[in-house]
């Protein structure tokens, strides 16, 4: 059995985990052809490149968009739609840190998301894994604003960069085989971070919720580690939050985040392995 090991010990972000994948050794042509069958390939371009982050090389996964009304050119960030303070760059990194040019973001209904997926040529398996991930993001978000969760409009995680971010992951864990996905508990940071609705504490009132029933790990760091989407992907798809599994390694990947800290390496890192 072919488990995949999340070790958030940095958080976790979509693009991060999209760019550990990849350099677990995810294909990224296939994943852009897989992500063509979502039928919006105008809205953006995909970029990778290797960076360093304290010393560790990691791969950085952005997505850029290319239609003038979404001007963000983000660094992907994560933090879907937060512009977090120090964080911008693991929400920093995960998050797009969005440099957006009128804080334009491509606003998408849940019911749009599921029915873009849902009426694409991907494998059925991806679509579940997919939609599972925006319900439970979906969910968080109806429960915190007091709606239906097909009346929730994603200004965040239905923005283009996440719906890559989340379809995307799912390509890349069924391209690389994985049967089970455990995780480590999840930092989420602390301090505050600046949102639509104004300044509120990290974790972000999504990502909280998102991880219900997740041990989330302390941590002294003034900014968001974790963003909804990472939060998602990692309640949705981890079977079981532990220390590291007594896995025979066969793969290590490094997902770097936009931000660079002092004292240790921000980069979400994945292993693969044989039970």
């Amino acid at each position: 059995m072919k488990l995949l090991y999340l070790d958030c010990f940095s958080g976790i972000s979509g693009d991060m985990t999209i760019g550990a994948l990849l350099d677990a050794g995810a294909d990224f042509e296939l994943l852009k052809k897989e992500l063509k069958k979502l039928k919006f390939e105008d809205e953006y371009e995909l970029k990778v490149n290797k960076v360093n982050k304290n010393g560790i090389t990691a791969t950085k996964f952005d997505v850029i968009l290319t239609q003038e009304d979404h001007h963000h050119s983000h660094v992907h960030e994560s933090h879907e739609h937060h512009t977090h303070d120090g964080v911008d760059e693991h929400t920093q990194d995960h998050t797009h840190t969005h440099s957006h040019g009128h804080g334009h973001h491509h606003h998408r209904s849940y019911r749009d998301i599921v029915q873009m997926i849902t009426n694409s040529d991907l494998s059925q398996k991806v679509k579940d894994m997919s939609l599972r991930i925006f319900k439970k993001i979906g969910e968080a978000e109806g429960r915190i604003h007091g709606m239906p969760l097909e009346d929730v409009h994603f200004h965040e995680v239905g923005a283009v960069d996440s719906i890559i971010d989340i379809v995307g992951t799912a390509i890349l864990i069924e391209q690389l085989e994985i049967d089970e996905v455990k995780s480590a508990s999840v930092p989420t940071g602390s301090g505050n971070i600046h949102i639509d609705h104004g300044v509120y504490p990290i974790p972000a009132p999504a990502t909280l919720d998102i991880l219900r029933g997740v041990p989330i790990a302390a941590s002294d760091l003034k900014v968001e580690l974790t963003t909804p989407t990472g939060a998602g992907i990692a309640a949705v798809l981890a079977n079981e939050f532990c220390s590291f599994p007594p896995i025979k390694v066969k793969e290590i990947g490094y997902g770097a985040g936009t931000k660079t800290f002092p004292h240790h390496p921000n980069v979400l890192r994945v292993v693969i392995g044989e039970l």
